[in-house]
């Protein structure tokens, strides 16, 4: 060591000076570039190792040739050697920095921990005291909107009377209409309740007729990852499925809380061997069982008040199909995400109405900040073109020039999505694809952890290698119209086919390779006709609907006695006074529109007749001899005796009337006054007066809304 010393005292202060800071570079930078290449989980794996191998050597030959050369004044050697060693320290240290901070954008991405939050709001103007009312929502399971609020009464030792509430629209509802002081909301309420009107006619910014009183958070591990569970372990090199959640905000970026405005609901089934995607859209309208709501019915976008972790439980419920990631989505940087690739390619589809007489022809819509003005228009042509950010959001959010509104809606999104999908495999230099990553990070939040994502390389990678593109599998969700009465308002809620619904996720467990597809034995095709790819669950209007109550207002009790028959629907009937035909249905206990799965029994108020065509008493003038002369009192008398004749005759022919008659026989109709009248939605046989029968009607023939149906948020 002493002799080495000596040697290296001979050294020129130069050499020695290049030689430590080169290897003072090199063993950290190295240090630093493999604990980020095995990060890189499934990408070029053997070349990883080989590369971490051969850098390692090369520090160690560095180190012992370094000393060598410079102890033997082999100065061009050294040189050679370390600058070597300096392009390669630099090239670790930018692909390590690459690395670093892509990985540190997808880890934004990926969310262990979230802040939850809720809100004590109130009407402007009010304040809170002891004697306000609050509302709050009963289910427990709903964190920020139940648990939450206990804590944040706990904790501010509040003392008020609490009413309970089933979902949020009812809540909000009651407090514009000063029945409840407050309530509690998610933090996330600005966003939820974004753009809607309340029974009340009251239409938001709620931001504008509330204020936060109180509130409470706390930071807990994401519920989201917690209920899907998916292993760390599961790679993307493996069939798998995954839930866009697009929430549908003016606000760049996605806040921390829980709860959102479900604007879009797509589940898809990727499968990496075949490249293939099946793509089903949900309609947000969609009457089911909401899971975190003790499976109360409710349209399927209501969840997303309970959070994400309720969507995917309903979403999950719905299709018997278990979810392994989600994918959150803000449409409002599609706008930047759409930008930094340079635009997207979709077929615009011509719309059924024109927005004005300006714009014949035309797609147009708000802008990205949901703005109206002159300026402010967002219109594009129909056909084939590329988009930019804004008229991509805008024909992602168009309906109202779609006869079919929120189903034509949700197809547009599914076009631009797998538009986007085509556009992002074209990029070709790191730069572009750091670009598209540092954009979309603020409006994406997934459960994806960052070597899950890495691994869809080899995926990337096989297409690009192949030139095959993912074939992406469209499905559509037949659907019928439900009006139901949710206790408060008439909702334009959706209801499915199940033979529809069977068909779409037997699609997509074949996708998964759970199932196995059937073998096509025929087909057929006409060369005179353009081939339209089939539509999964396209038409398909088969299993069980949805009945809801009807209304027997103007019915006869011997009617709605049959249609509770048949049914199964145990029938109360009680009379009560009424001016109304004896017999006919007046009022009903169970509010027309509710669904007949809640319903086991109705009471019928049925109307007596007692005060049908009862004349209304006059006072009786009398004959006063007092005041009258001989001559008027006469005239008088005589006047009275006639009017009592008249009555007596009157009297024997209303007796007669009630004689009893012979009875007659109604079929499908009651008897009134005498004569059979046909129930409501009947009518008279031909040629027959006592026999009746249904009024016919179309059948409609099945709506099918893409699976991208939705409509009007609950």
């Amino acid at each position: 060591m002493k002799v080495l010393r000596k040697k290296l005292q001979k050294v020129g202060i130069v050499k020695k000076f290049f030689f430590f800071l080169s290897i003072l570079l090199y063993l950290p930078i190295l240090g630093f570039f493999i604990y980020n290449i095995l990060h890189l989980v499934g990408v070029e794996t053997a070349i990883r190792i080989i590369a971490i191998v051969i850098l390692s050597i090369w520090g160690l030959i560095y180190i012992l040739s370094g000393l060598v050369t410079m102890i033997q004044k082999k100065t061009k050697t050294f040189i050679v050697l370390t600058i070597i060693t300096l392009i390669l320290t630099s090239g670790m240290g930018v692909g390590s920095y690459f690395i670093y901070k892509t990985f540190g954008t997808m880890r934004q991405m990926n969310k262990t921990t979230i802040t939850y939050t809720t809100n004590l709001i109130m009407l402007k103007g009010k304040t809170l005291d002891d004697k306000s009312l609050l509302g709050m929502i009963k289910t427990e399971d709903d964190l920020e909107g139940h648990e939450l609020a206990n804590k944040l009464i706990e904790k501010e030792k509040l003392d008020n009377k609490v009413k309970y509430y089933e979902d949020y629209m009812e809540m909000i509802s009651d407090l514009y209409k000063g029945k409840i002081d407050g309530c509690f909301v998610s933090g996330n309420y600005i966003i939820n309740f974004e753009n809607q009107t309340f029974i009340d006619g009251n239409t938001l910014p709620i931001e504008e007729k509330v204020d936060v009183v109180k509130s409470y958070s706390e930071e807990r591990e994401n519920e989201d990852t917690a209920i899907l569970n998916t292993s760390k372990s599961k790679r993307l090199t493996e069939p798998f499925t995954v839930l866009v959640m697009g929430v549908d905000s003016t606000i760049d970026g996605l806040n921390k809380n829980q709860a959102f405005n479900g604007d879009t609901l797509i589940l898809v089934t990727f499968n990496p061997d075949t490249l293939t995607a099946t793509m089903f859209s949900i309609p947000r309208d969609m009457y089911v069982p909401i899971a975190c709501n003790n499976n109360r019915y409710a349209k399927i976008n209501s969840s997303a008040a309970y959070g994400s972790s309720c969507v995917i439980r309903t979403v999950q419920k719905l299709t018997g199909i278990d979810i392994d990631y989600y994918v959150k989505i803000n449409f409002r940087g599609v706008v930047d995400l759409v930008n930094a690739l340079g635009g997207v390619t979709v077929n615009v589809e011509e719309p059924d109405f024109d927005y004005d007489s300006a714009h014949h022809n035309m797609v147009c819509e708000q802008n990205s900040n949901r703005s109206y003005g002159k300026n402010d228009l967002v219109c594009m042509n129909v056909g084939q073109q590329t988009l930019n950010g804004e008229q991509a959001l805008a024909y992602a959010r168009c309906r109202h020039l779609y006869a079919v509104s929120d189903i034509a809606r949700n197809q547009h999104q599914q076009d631009i999505i797998e538009a986007l999908a085509i556009k992002v495999r074209s990029l070709k230099t790191l730069d572009e694809f750091q670009t598209v990553i540092d954009t979309v990070s603020r409006n994406i939040e997934t459960n994806m952890t960052p070597e899950q994502m890495s691994s869809f390389y080899d995926v990337a990678k096989s297409m690009m290698g192949s030139g095959n593109a993912i074939s992406v599998v469209k499905t559509f969700l037949s659907y019928y119209s439900l009006p139901v009465w949710n206790g408060y308002q008439y909702l334009s809620a959706l209801g499915y086919y199940q033979g529809s619904l069977d068909a779409i996720t037997d699609e997509m467990n074949i996708n998964l390779g759970k199932k196995k597809a059937k073998d096509i034995k025929t087909f057929s095709i006409s060369f005179n006709e353009e081939y339209e790819t089939p539509k999964v669950g396209y038409g398909i209007a088969t299993g069980t609907k949805l009945q809801t109550m009807p209304s027997f207002i103007l019915d006869y009790k011997e009617q709605a006695s049959k249609y509770c028959s048949e049914h199964n629907i145990n029938c109360t009937f009680e009379e009560k006074v009424s001016s109304d035909p004896k017999g006919m249905v007046i009022e009903q206990s169970v509010h027309a529109g509710v669904l007949m799965n809640n319903v086991s029994s109705v009471t019928l108020y049925v109307s007596d007749g007692s005060l049908r065509d009862t004349p209304t008493p006059q006072p009786k003038k009398t004959c006063d001899k007092d005041e009258m002369d001989e001559d008027e009192y006469a005239e008088c008398i005589a006047k009275e005796k006639d009017k009592d004749k008249e009555k007596e005759k009157e009297t024997e022919k209303e007796e007669k009337k009630e004689e009893p008659k012979e009875e007659i026989s109604c079929t499908n109709a009651t008897v009134v006054a005498g004569k059979c009248v046909c129930w409501k939605d009947y009518e008279f046989e031909s040629g027959s007066d006592t026999k009746c029968k249904p009024i016919p009607k179309e059948e409609p023939a099945p709506e099918t809304g893409t699976t991208d149906g939705d409509n009007s948020n609950e």
